[in-house]
């Protein structure tokens, strides 16, 4: 991997090094940075009331159609869905996606070997998305905590039919993203003082 004034460069960079869509959300907490990364694993830390009800939401016009949906069978779209890409230390957690997001059944698609697959994967028609969680040491004991979603459509067509979506589930998107960090850091907290 490369190295920028003798640092690691960022998983997200490795992965998912252009983008045609990027959102970025930051807190500053009291937790570690091991603390906080070790926490976005955690059993439910992901599961947020708020995201469930949108996604019920998204979902709904798929799941009317019964036995013919492309979602039948299969529980809400979550975490879980996404690819583990890979952990840099304590400094970052980073999670994929391949798939046509816009579709009612998000037309996801699973990669045998995701680590070594993710990078190169240039399927026509397909977008690859990279979520990322990182953390920064600040001074006096306080952490920075961010997280990071970029997209890349493969071609012209995938970015013609992921836009209007995108805009359309952005400002969602973002308070999601923005819960999920206080979500992390008061698992974190919950952790450290146990």
């Amino acid at each position: 991997r490369c190295c920028r004034q003798g640092m690691q460069m960022p998983l997200i960079d490795d992965f998912l090094p252009v983008s045609q869509f990027r959102e970025r959300h930051a807190l500053i907490t009291r937790a570690t940075p091991k603390a906080l990364l070790n926490a976005v694993l955690l059993p439910g830390v992901a599961e947020d009331p708020l995201a469930r009800f949108f996604i019920r939401l998204r979902e709904a016009p798929d799941r009317l159609l019964g036995a013919r949906s492309g979602l039948s069978g299969r529980s809400a779209f979550g975490i879980e869905d996404f690819m583990i890409l890979g952990r840099g230390a304590d400094r970052e957690l980073a999670f994929g996606l391949v798939g046509r997001f816009w579709q009612r059944d998000y037309g996801l698609i699973t990669l045998a070997h995701p680590r070594q697959q993710f990078a190169g994967f240039s399927e026509p028609g397909l977008a690859k998305l990279v979520l990322n969680v990182s953390t920064e040491a600040l001074s006096g004991g306080r952490t920075r905590l961010m997280t990071e979603t970029r997209v890349h459509c493969v071609d012209a067509s995938a970015r013609r039919r992921f836009t209007p979506y995108w805009w359309l589930i952005r400002p969602v998107s973002g308070l999601i993203r923005r819960r999920l960090l206080v979500r992390i850091d008061e698992a974190a907290l919950r952790a450290h003082h146990r």
